[in-house]
């Protein structure tokens, strides 16, 4: 607890300006239906989330987690204490068109494929429809669902599920992204792109928090994080001053030989005693181990299942950004502005003094294409549409002619 209260107050120097979401002495009450209190779920809660960092929100089940992440999206009223979102309350329309969420669980229309899922939601943020395809394209191919793109999200699998939820709580680019257990259901590949993608965007600026009982995946990538326990804040703080053991010390080398070896545990033996001295050789974790294994098969086998993303999708890490309305202005008045004749066919243009280059081109032949071949009478009538060629004006007899033969195709009289 001492480790809480020593971060909190550090915590505390911070600029408001960087602190995107502020929580003081919440609390959330639930009551039965007689009004009488029924269970604490969160109990006196404080701390900050900061621009651009990673937060994470850890504890056992009914913790008060998800409540808390509730109250953030102004989906409950806390029973005392006050939120603020970006300067605002949770309840902010324009507030929560700057938030993408991920619940627990994805819940999604069964009759929509990915394509049409991306495009009801692009929709709700009143994305244009060539914005919103440009995203949903880019989104689907970051989470590995380009082969599944036509099928129903009613048939997907609880980790392709995860993978479309995803998706979705990204179509507005948000600038604060909440994660409600987002690896849940996801293969050893797809939790390793999720945190990528979640490191990526802390780097572009965004700010994630991150709901999870994966612990290692929080370790990844959370900067900060509390953890719950009966409502409260049992410890808050950077991941480096939470984890760090300062009473022992780890000592890595390269394989030494025997001979050396023991010279160096005599010399750590003058001081420390021979039961607490352990020699082993390092692991690379589970992880990392497991993708290296489906790096190598990758290049030789074929899956239809989800397939790695790829990378991150273009607006969400900045690429192809709208300019500026300066920019755009500039750039109009140098196309306004910019000479008639371009540099290809400046360069085209022999100079004084210089000798053109000579023609490939066979003139017999060219010649014999520019001459007009006769033309007949059927070519010319059947010409009249064209802009470059008229028929000569009919001759009286020519006309008598025609209206005698329209009189006898009316029915009149030869």
């Amino acid at each position: 607890m001492t480790t809480s209260t020593q971060t909190q107050q550090t915590g505390g120097a911070n600029s408001a300006a960087e602190t995107v979401v502020a929580v003081r002495g919440l609390s959330k009450v639930f009551k039965d239906f007689w009004g009488r209190p029924k269970a604490r779920a969160v109990d006196n809660v404080d701390f900050e989330v900061r621009k651009g960092e990673v937060f994470g929100l850890l504890g056992p089940n009914g913790s008060g987690k998800s409540t808390t992440v509730k109250m953030l999206l102004g989906l409950l009223n806390p029973t005392k204490g006050h939120i603020e979102v970006f300067g605002h309350s949770p309840r902010h329309v324009a507030t929560k068109a700057r938030i993408g969420y991920l619940p627990e669980e994805s819940y999604l229309y069964r009759y929509l494929d990915s394509a049409e899922t991306l495009e009801f939601f692009g929709n709700l943020f009143q994305l244009g429809s060539s914005e919103r395809q440009k995203r949903a394209e880019q989104l689907i191919d970051m989470v590995g669902l380009s082969n599944a793109r036509t099928r129903l999200v009613g048939e997907f699998s609880k980790g392709m599920q995860r993978r479309i939820g995803l998706a979705q709580a990204l179509i507005n680019d948000p600038d604060l992204v909440i994660l409600d257990e987002p690896t849940a259901g996801l293969d050893p590949i797809g939790c390793r792109e999720v945190k990528d993608l979640i490191v990526a965007l802390a780097k572009r600026g965004k700010t994630v928090i991150l709901s999870s009982h994966l612990l290692a995946d929080v370790e990844d990538v959370c900067d900060r994080v509390v953890i719950y326990y009966g409502g409260k804040i049992q410890a808050y703080g950077t991941l480096q001053e939470l984890l760090t053991n300062r009473d022992s010390m780890r000592i890595t080398t390269p394989p030494l030989s025997r001979e050396t070896t023991e010279k160096v545990l005599a010399i750590i033996r003058q001081d420390v005693n021979e039961d607490k001295i352990r020699i082993d050789n390092p692991t690379q974790n589970l992880e990392s181990y497991f993708l290296g294994v489906v790096q190598r098969a990758r290049q030789s086998a074929e899956t239809s299942g989800a397939t790695s993303g790829g990378k991150v999708a273009a607006y969400l890490a900045g690429e192809g950004e709208a300019p500026s309305p300066e920019a755009q202005t500039a750039r109009l008045l140098e196309r306004l502005t910019a000479p008639a004749a371009t540099e290809e066919s400046a360069s085209a243009i022999p100079t004084q003094g210089t000798k053109p280059a000579e023609s490939s081109v066979d003139v017999s032949r060219l010649d014999l294409l520019t001459k007009s071949p006769p033309v007949s009478p059927v070519q010319a009538a059947s010409a009249t549409t064209s802009p470059i060629v008229s028929s000569p004006a009919p001759s009286a007899e020519e006309v008598a002619k025609a209206n005698d033969k329209l009189s006898s195709l009316l029915g009149g009289k030869k």
